[in-house]
């Protein structure tokens, strides 16, 4: 007979309990355990031996990677980011906000794969006239791509044995559920045991799978923690979906740097790749205004230039106000304090608010030069020069230290139109100016500031 027991799952790690906690043990997150009912039979389990694939153990020197390939998807940005294209065999999760574009991307890829490849895309949240309503608008309509409307894992696993698709799509993995499981679909139990189960008919039959994961009100994929290990690549859409543009990022991936990015443009006609990232963050930029600076920062191999806006103004409150969008907080706050104590500029009596423009997030080191430029411009009301561009680290004593792939960021910035590049001075030996390009080499904050202005 089967036993049933309740115990306590957390949403973040899944850390399991008898009992319930107000902060999970493991992780240290609040209110994150949750109730799920675990059914287990003496000595049930069907649904993981479905699954498995019994074999014999194989030395390494006799395994051949020669018919080893990528399916090249001719989205450039994404097979950027995947370090190439899709690896067969490899389990692909896919998280963002609603409406950002994971369904679409992932229609994208089967209108250009379904030439040569059959494409199995399994649906649980759209009915199969829906799913051919935005074929249609995207043009991804073709006999090689099999559509599904399933939830039960078991089932799709059946399908995919069956027709042995080249690519399958799963849309999303909170819908889907193992019917041998108490828990509702969605949960920490169902999700962790439909990616275990997805992952081992993935290896086994060496086809390539996308999944869709939603993401939590923290911005991150429904128990990130659970489903990270088990993925071999994790990718992130970011961005505002009310605006155009959107930023596609590696969290992790097996097969390719976790550092890249793709850019892309959300149009009528699906997601339109950003082959110049730079000059699309820069576009619009303002003239002759002051608290503006352009930063550059590594995204991967790819040096890319963004604009740094910062507004110091008088504070009507006790307690003056620090906001920061698109970087860190506490490194802001750091800088204040730097540029109060180490260079005199003061910032006590003033609400300090810092904005990265395109929906970019800077956290790299290097873009701390720009982000305090940016504040000083504003504090003194005095524009920073439009041929202009800074990087470089700030230390706690004032000192400007420095940075990586300086070349990189010099080249690119003089290929946009910057003649005047204010960097680290210890870099200044290390690299070559272009034709037409001042390079200056600045020891502290203030030295920076007047090369600048």
């Amino acid at each position: 007979m089967a036993k049933i027991k309740n115990v306590y799952i957390c949403s973040e790690c899944g850390y399991e309990s008898p009992k319930w906690y107000g902060k999970c043990p493991s992780c240290g997150e609040w209110n994150t355990m949750n109730e799920e009912v675990v059914n287990k039979a003496a000595g049930s389990t069907s649904f993981t031996k479905t699954a498995a694939v019994y074999t014999k153990p194989q030395s390494i020197t006799e395994i051949s990677t020669q018919d080893e390939h990528r399916y090249i998807t001719d989205i450039s940005e994404l097979d950027r980011v995947l370090g190439g294209g899709i690896v067969k065999g490899s389990l692909i999760l896919l998280g963002g906000d609603p409406g950002i574009g994971k369904s679409t991307i992932l229609l994208q890829i089967c209108r250009n794969l379904c030439k040569n490849l059959k494409i199995l895309y399994v649906s649980g949240e759209e009915s199969k006239r829906q799913l051919k309503l935005r074929a249609a608008r995207l043009d991804a309509e073709s006999d090689n791509l099999l559509v599904l409307t399933e939830t039960d894992v078991q089932v799709i696993a059946e399908v995919i044995r069956t027709d042995k698709p080249d690519l399958v799509m799963i849309d999303s993995i909170q819908t889907m559920s193992i019917s041998e499981l108490n828990s509702s679909p969605g949960s920490v139990t169902q999700v962790r045991e439909c990616t275990n189960f997805l992952m081992r008919v993935a290896k086994g039959l060496d086809i390539p799978m996308f999944v869709v994961g939603h993401v939590n009100k923290e911005g991150s994929i429904a128990g990130p923690k659970v489903l990270e290990h088990i993925v071999d690549a994790v990718l992130y859409f970011e961005g505002d979906k009310q605006m155009s543009y959107r930023i596609l990022r590696a969290v992790k991936n097996r097969f390719g740097s976790t550092n890249e990015i793709g850019v892309f443009q959300m149009t009528e006609q699906g997601l339109e790749v950003v082959e110049n990232p730079s000059m699309m963050l820069l576009s619009g930029r303002p003239k002759n205004v002051s608290g503006t600076c352009v930063a550059c920062t590594m995204e991967g191999t790819r040096p890319i230039l963004a604009e740094v806006q910062g507004l110091a103004s008088a504070t009507a409150f006790g307690n003056p106000r620090r906001m920061s969008t698109g970087f860190d907080y506490s490194r802001m706050a750091l800088l204040v304090a730097v540029l109060e104590k180490r260079a005199g500029y003061y910032f006590s009596n003033s609400d300090v608010y810092v904005n990265v423009i395109g929906g970019l997030r800077l956290d790299e080191p290097a873009t701390d030069l720009a982000v305090a430029m940016a504040l000083v411009s504003s504090l003194k009301d005095i524009p920073i020069a439009e041929d202009a561009i800074a990087f470089g680290e700030i230390g706690l004593a004032g000192e400007i230290r420095s940075v990586s792939h300086a070349q990189e960021r010099v080249n690119e910035a003089a290929r946009l139109g910057f003649s005047r590049i204010v960097i680290p001075f210890h870099n200044l030996k290390r690299i070559s100016a272009p034709n037409g390009v001042s390079l200056v080499g600045v020891k502290n904050v203030r030295e920076a500031f007047e090369a600048l202005v």
